[in-house]
């Protein structure tokens, strides 16, 4: 467990990224939850201001921070503002919480990356926010694909690495 490591992101409904990222290599544990907003103790009702965010544990033994974002920007659209699929507003941003200074290097590095590809039509618009406190999704929300599995994502692999 002393290799384990936190990371934060948003890219819409985090159901659908919950989803994905589960299975992902080096990926130990997922939860949904409300990151970036006004309030403490939000709910799915009330969380002005938080987009609908996921903490990932990674073992750094086998995965790292700049390969989590490499997924990241592949299984959700970046270059939308304040929305993924269907989705609309503010929690449904992209974004990157970082926890410190290296972190938000390699955010930026990886965004010139994905921008330089030309991949998506237009840059990322992905936000790069200091990472403020995590706020646990309610029950239900947590593992919903699992428990649903024909419920609703727009999340899906796109296009292969960006990294070379």
């Amino acid at each position: 467990m002393e290799n384990y490591q936190k990371a934060y992101i948003a890219g819409g409904c985090f159901w659908g990224m919950e989803d994905l990222f589960r299975v992902r290599p080096g990926i130990i544990a997922t939860e949904v939850g409300y990151i970036g907003g006004e309030n403490d103790y939000p709910t799915y009702k009330n969380h002005p201001g938080h987009a609908e965010g996921i903490e990932l544990t990674y073992d750094a033994t086998a995965t790292n921070f700049k390969e989590i974002l490499d997924y990241f920007f592949r299984i959700h659209n970046p270059t939308t503002i304040d929305q993924q699929g269907n989705d609309r507003g503010s929690s449904y941003r992209s974004a990157i919480f970082f926890q410190n200074e290296e972190e938000k290097i390699i955010a930026q590095e990886v965004i010139k990356i994905v921008d330089a590809t030309n991949k998506w039509e237009g840059d990322a618009v992905t936000t790069l926010e200091s990472s403020p406190a995590f706020w646990p999704a309610e029950p239900e929300h947590q593992d919903y694909l699992l428990k649903h599995p024909n419920g609703y994502t727009c999340h899906f692999e796109r296009f292969g690495t960006f990294l070379t």
